[in-house]
């Protein structure tokens, strides 16, 4: 697989997690050790510098090994998604995932707002992943707005029903210049090695790990699962075939 490389930063770790499901601050903490996963989404309002008995997800986070990127959900049109990451770039944040989704009932996200906010974030020097619909001609023109990777969904937020969209992502990592991170809808750890195996370079999960019974051991299992697809990888499997091929000799009793 190709090195994993997005705004400059290099991932050794392709499973990235999201925190916006956890119980507390210390299964959080917990959570992310045991995934060794060097990139999390948070969501802004969920941001201290300081930790005045708030809920300061910031102090689970060792940010010298973790890189935080903010999100923008709870954005229903771009400028609302750009006053978010123009918020976090003053407050001294520079990764930015674009979620714009304003049906709340399938949170899927705007085509339309996603691109004009890719656009305005990646004008303010900003490291730009948009959630995005499996859509290769979207993630083809957030590529070009400026996009340092693209996040395509496996199915809706949070319904762990696995990869739904397998066509369009082999199209969208086919074609990618960037980075392609599966995001949306990953409900067990075999759904990530699904994602690196259709050629996918990470994958992100949160409801899966942070609802699950033990979040800390299901946070492992992603990560073994995403390892152990990138060993598969590397250890160049055979091709499919349509017929039998037999594993020992037909020949040995004639």
């Amino acid at each position: 697989m190709r090195p994993l490389v997005i705004g400059g930063r290099r991932f050794t770790n392709r499973f990235f997690l999201g925190t916006g499901k956890f119980a507390s601050r210390e299964q959080t903490r917990a959570a992310l050790a045991a995934s060794e996963t060097e990139l999390v989404t948070v969501a802004l309002t969920r941001v201290h510098e300081d930790d005045a008995g708030r809920d300061d997800i910031l102090a689970a986070i060792d940010r010298s090994a973790i890189e935080v990127m903010l999100n923008t959900s709870g954005a229903r049109t771009a400028d609302e998604a750009v006053r978010i990451a123009r918020i976090g770039k003053a407050a001294g944040f520079n990764w930015i995932k674009i979620e714009i989704h304003p049906d709340a009932r399938y949170l899927l996200p705007d085509p339309v707002e996603t691109l004009a906010a890719v656009r305005e974030c990646a004008k303010l020097g900003m490291v730009v992943l948009p959630y995005i619909n499996a859509d290769p001609v979207l993630a083809r023109r957030c590529e070009e707005a400026g996009a340092a990777a693209v996040m395509p969904l496996g199915s809706p937020i949070g319904s762990n029903r696995g990869i739904r969209t397998r066509d369009m992502i082999e199209i969208i990592v086919e074609q990618s210049g960037v980075p392609v991170v599966v995001d949306a809808g990953i409900g067990l750890p075999s759904h990530a090695a699904e994602a690196i195996e259709l050629g996918a370079d990470a994958v992100l999960a949160n409801t899966a790990v942070a609802a699950a019974g033990d979040p800390v051991k299901m946070a492992e299992a992603f990560k073994l699962a995403v390892h152990a697809a990138e060993l598969g990888i590397a250890a160049q499997p055979p091709m499919a075939q349509s017929t039998a091929n037999a594993t020992s000799p037909m020949d040995i009793f004639r």
